[in-house]
């Protein structure tokens, strides 16, 4: 099975991976985490930390984007080798980078040209992906949450290149529309939402048992409705 864990900036997708790789361990079920490349994305600080003069002259939003989708397309890759039986759980899925794309493109910091060329990539990849067998995760965990929790849970994790101020504008870009692109547009996989305004699988044992659990009965569910198609 082949899990994502989706949604907004800071909602805690690194944690709830976490949670669930330590629950299938314990369950005796094999599983990998693929973590998003954060801690050795070059460009990232930079996206958070130059002025809108300097992101436009230096293209680092479109360059940004590639970066991801580069990673990403990998660990799509990696998935397909490493399933059956092993669980996979990545930190934010290839379909969810199209919609940092769109934001971007829409705020002007990707001009409608380099949108284009993007797009047609991501065309290009799924293709190749198209080749390889059950590309698709099986489901996606959308972390859902609202905008005051958002900056909250960014604050409280710290990330120095996260935490200014005038960066709460792009925030709430991406934040808004999050919702209506994973349950309208969003088609790869079944969606399960988490209410992180009231959950916290961190300071919350309670609150990780109920994420693991929710997850394991929609599995379940996935599982059932495959073997009856086989059959």
């Amino acid at each position: 099975m082949s899990i994502v864990i989706g949604g907004m900036i800071g909602l805690g997708k690194t944690s709830v991976a976490d949670t669930l790789n330590a629950h299938f361990k314990n369950k005796g079920i094999e599983s990998k985490v693929f973590y998003e490349a954060v801690d050795d994305n070059p460009i990232l600080p930079l996206y958070y930390e130059l002025t809108p003069e300097e992101l436009d002259a230096r293209r680092i939003p479109f360059l940004l984007q590639l970066f991801f989708l580069n990673k990403r397309f990998k660990t799509v890759k990696e998935c397909v080798n490493w399933r059956e039986p092993v669980y996979t759980i990545q930190d934010r899925s290839i379909y969810e980078d199209w919609y940092f794309a769109y934001v971007n493109k829409n705020l002007g910091r990707i001009s409608e040209l380099e949108f284009k060329i993007y797009e047609e990539l991501v065309d290009n990849m799924m293709e190749e992906l198209n080749e390889l067998p059950k590309k698709a995760p099986d489901l996606m965990v959308y972390l859902k949450g609202s905008f005051d929790t958002v900056i909250d849970r960014i604050m409280a994790r710290g990330r120095s290149f996260e935490i200014n101020p005038e960066l709460k504008e792009y925030y709430f870009e991406v934040w808004k529309g999050y919702d209506e692109w994973v349950l309208n547009q969003y088609a790869a996989s079944e969606v399960l939402v988490i209410d992180m305004d009231n959950t916290d699988v961190v300071k919350s044992k309670a609150d990780a048992i109920k994420v693991c659990n929710a997850v394991d009965e929609k599995l379940n569910k996935i599982l059932k409705i495959e073997k009856a198609q086989i059959g």
